[in-house]
C-alpha cells in the first residue's frame, strides 16, 4: 500500500480543521475516520498489481557511450484496469530514464512501455525490480507490489580509435598489394608470377615458369598471411591509473553522479583508466590484424588469467574480442609476471607476436617482468605498448614559478627513467610503444605493419 500526496493533502486541510474545532479529540477522530474510509475505497477498487505479468524485449549490447531501448511488456489478466505508474528499476550506472513510466492497463490487455539506458561504464547492467503503484479511484492511495523481471544489457567499449582503421587498412593494401617485394625475405610468401621488367632483380626470375613461356617470368613475395597475435592485457593495479582526458561526455567507470545536479566530480575529469586506453589500442590493432589475414588471441592477466578467448573466425574475432573485454575491469593488485608469462607460454607453443599492453612502471617492471622477460622473448616477438600520462611533459615544460620547476625535474626524472627502461626491455630484443592516450592505438598499428612489412612476423 502507498499514499499519494492527496491523502497528505487531505490530512493538512484536516489539521486546519482541527485547529479550529472546538473539540479537537473529536475532530482528530473524524478526520482519521473520513481519510480511513478513502483509503479502504482506494485500496478496495484499485486494480491488482500481484498478478500482472511481465515480459522483457530490446537489445542486449551496447556501445559505451550509446543509448538503447528496453521494452517491458504488462499483461494484466485481472477483471479491474490498473492505473498507475511503473519504476522499471536498473543501477545507477545504467543511466535509466524516464525513472517513472506511466501505467494505465485495461482488463484482459497488455501495454508496452519503454525505458531509455546510456551507461555510464562498461559491464553487465541488469534490471534490479519492477515496481507497480496502481491507484485507486479516489486517488487517495494505491496498491503497490514489486517484480523480479530478469534482463541485462552488456555495455561495450567504445572503439573509439576504429577512425584510424581506414588509413592503417590504406597502408596495409600498400603494403600488401600495390608493391609486392622481388626478394624473397623471411616471414614473405609466394604471391604472384609476372613478367619481367628492366630493372628486376635477376634472382627474382622464376627459370621453370620460364621455361613454360615465351617471356621471362619473375616471382614476386608478399607479407606472410594466418600469423599469430596474441594480444596480452595487464589488468593489475597499474592500469587503474587514470590518464589524460575522457574522450566521452560521460561520467567514467566507477564515478558517483550527484543525483541533484547530474554533475560529475573533478577526479572524473582526469580521464580514463589505462586499462580503457590499452583496450581502445588492442582493439584497433585487433581489426587491422584480421583483416592482414592474421590470426588474433586475447588474453587478460594479473594474478590470474581473466579473460581468454581463443580460435574465433575472422568474421567473429572483433566481436569476441569486445565481448570478453566488456566486464574487465582494473585489480587493485600486483600483476604476477612470471604467471602470467607462464600462460602465455603455456597457451601459445608456437612462434608469434606477443603484444604486451601494461605500464612502463620501473618499480613494477624490476621486480615483475624484466626477470622473465628473456624467457617469453627467446620463443616469442614481443611487442610492449604503454600509455605515457600527457601531463608529465606539460609539467616539465613549466618553469613559471618555484614550484614548477620542481615538478618539471621530478617529470624529467620519470621520463628519464622510462626511458632506460624502454633501452633495458630494447636489449631484451622487444619492440617498444610508449605512447600518449591519444597516440597509442594509432602507433601500436603502425609499429604492427612496420614489423610485417619487415616480414619479421
Amino acid at each position: 500500500m502507498a499514499l499519494t500526496g492527496r491523502a497528505g493533502l487531505i490530512a493538512a486541510l484536516g489539521a486546519i480543521v482541527v485547529l479550529v474545532a472546538p473539540r479537537p479529540a473529536y475532530a482528530v477522530l473524524g478526520l482519521l475516520l473520513v481519510l480511513g474510509a478513502l483509503v479502504m475505497v482506494d485500496l478496495l477498487f484499485a486494480g491488482g498489481v500481484r498478478p500482472l505479468r511481465f515480459r522483457r524485449g530490446g537489445e542486449r549490447l551496447v556501445r559505451l557511450g550509446e543509448s538503447v531501448a528496453v521494452e517491458l511488456i504488462v499483461e494484466n489478466p485481472g477483471r479491474r484496469r490498473v492505473r498507475g505508474t511503473v519504476r522499471d528499476a536498473w543501477p545507477p550506472s545504467a543511466g535509466a530514464s524516464p525513472r517513472h513510466l506511466r501505467l494505465d492497463v485495461p482488463a484482459g490487455e497488455r501495454r508496452r512501455l519503454v525505458t531509455t539506458l546510456t551507461p555510464t561504464r562498461r559491464g553487465d547492467r541488469e534490471a534490479v525490480t519492477v515496481t507497480v503503484r496502481s491507484l485507486g479511484p479516489l486517488g487517495v492511495a494505491a496498491r503497490q507490489g514489486s517484480h523480479r523481471v530478469p534482463w541485462a544489457v552488456r555495455v561495450l567499449p567504445p572503439f573509439l580509435s576504429r577512425k584510424h582503421l581506414p588509413a592503417k587498412l590504406s597502408k596495409l593494401r600498400e603494403l600488401e598489394g600495390v608493391h609486392p617485394a622481388l626478394v624473397r625475405g623471411q616471414g614473405t610468401e609466394f604471391d604472384s608470377l609476372r613478367e619481367y621488367v628492366v630493372g628486376d632483380d635477376v634472382r627474382s626470375i622464376d627459370w621453370r615458369a620460364t621455361a613454360r613461356r615465351a617471356d621471362v617470368v619473375v616471382r614476386t613475395w608478399r607479407p606472410e598471411r594466418d600469423r599469430r597475435v596474441l594480444i596480452v592485457l595487464d589488468t593489475g593495479r597499474t592500469s587503474a591509473g587514470r590518464v589524460g582526458t575522457s574522450p566521452l561526455p560521460l561520467p567514467h567507470p566507477g564515478t558517483p553522479v550527484s543525483p541533484a545536479t547530474g554533475a560529475v566530480p573533478a577526479s572524473a575529469a582526469a580521464g580514463w583508466p589505462r586499462l580503457d586506453w590499452s583496450m581502445d589500442a588492442a582493439l584497433l590493432l585487433a581489426a587491422l590484424a584480421t583483416r592482414a589475414g592474421d590470426r588474433v588471441d586475447f588474453l587478460a592477466h594479473d594474478r590470474v588469467a581473466r579473460a581468454w578467448t581463443s580460435g574465433a573466425s575472422r568474421t567473429d574475432s572483433l566481436s569476441a574480442l569486445v565481448n570478453v573485454m566488456a566486464p574487465l575491469e582494473a585489480e587493485l593488485v600486483e600483476a604476477d609476471a612470471e604467471r602470467m608469462v607462464a600462460t602465455v607460454m603455456s597457451r601459445a607453443r608456437r612462434r608469434c607476436l606477443v603484444v604486451l599492453l601494461t605500464d612502463l612502471n620501473p618499480a613494477a617492471m624490476d621486480q615483475g617482468l624484466l626477470p622473465v622477460l628473456p624467457q617469453l622473448s627467446s620463443r616469442h616477438l614481443v611487442l610492449v605498448a604503454a600509455v605515457a600520462d600527457p601531463r608529465v611533459a606539460e609539467m616539465a615544460a613549466g618553469r613559471g614559478t618555484s614550484e614548477a620547476v620542481y615538478d618539471a625535474a621530478a617529470a624529467e626524472h620519470l621520463r628519464g627513467e622510462r626511458a632506460r627502461l624502454t633501452a633495458r626491455l630494447r636489449r631484451h630484443g622487444c619492440e617498444v610503444v610508449d605512447a600518449t592516450p591519444d597516440d597509442l592505438a594509432p602507433a601500436l598499428a603502425d609499429a604492427y605493419l612496420a614489423l610485417k612489412a619487415a616480414g619479421r612476423l
